[in-house]
């Protein structure tokens, strides 16, 4: 082979090494938290990327849990503030779902958590009161709840745990067990059309209150992440 040959063999060779490796690093990610057990002192505080000082929000994630077989409660998502339970999300020990803001709740007869991977979400807007519940793209009737009311800032987001005071006075029996990703959030109410495009995996606006693909997560205690390619 010709010297000219031999390089431009080698300058095709690197390139294409080049763009191997440009692939790679581009290629995307997504993080899973494993609850392996049930206890009371392993959680994960989200890290918002502004106040959750809110008229209305978008809330989704993908979850998969066996607790739902019994008659238990299972706490989902968790923002307390140092007085409040500001915005709570469970599985009730009845099976009905509920969303708590500062007082009593709201509750939903939704198709049960399993094994599998749900895509739930979660939605409320404070003018209109309405409040719903989505399932793998499906919304449930609405309801109404505490209108004119506004979640205020100032607190700390968990999932694993329920705290009855600020970060601490967790209870094993309400600690989630499973796995859970894909959470997101936004400061306001997306579309029945935005919900179900995003549970199939559609390109939507990232979350601006919580955005999975770049969200900072503090793990406390007992939990595992998993990172995989997408």
């Amino acid at each position: 082979m010709a010297l000219w040959d031999k390089m431009g063999l080698l300058a095709t060779l690197l390139i294409f090494g080049v763009s191997l490796s440009l692939a790679s690093a581009e290629r995307p990610m997504r993080r899973s938290l494993v609850f392996p057990k049930e206890n009371d002192n392993s959680y994960v505080e989200l890290v918002p990327q502004k106040d959750l000082d809110m008229g209305a929000f978008t809330l989704c994630m993908r979850v998969a849990t066996e607790l739902a077989k019994g008659n238990r409660e299972i706490i989902l998502f968790a923002y307390r503030t140092l007085y409040y339970d500001e915005l709570n999300m469970w599985r009730e020990a009845d099976g009905r779902y509920g969303l708590f803001m500062s007082g009593e709740g709201v509750f939903f007869h939704l198709p049960e958590l399993n094994t599998f991977q749900t895509h739930l979400c979660l939605t409320w807007d404070s003018k209109s009161g309405m409040a719903a519940f989505h399932v793998d793209g499906k919304r449930s009737i609405r309801k109404m709840y505490k209108p004119g009311h506004k979640v205020q800032n100032g607190g700390k987001v968990i999932l694993g745990q329920d705290p009855d005071s600020f970060l601490k006075d967790f209870d094993s029996k309400q600690s989630f067990v499973g796995e859970i990703t894909d959470v997101n959030m936004w400061d306001y109410v997306l579309s029945d059309a935005m919900i179900e495009a995003l549970h199939v995996g559609k390109r939507i606006p990232r979350g601006n209150i919580f955005d999975w693909e770049t969200i900072e997560l503090i793990v406390n205690g007992n939990v595992k992440v998993i990172t995989e390619e997408l």
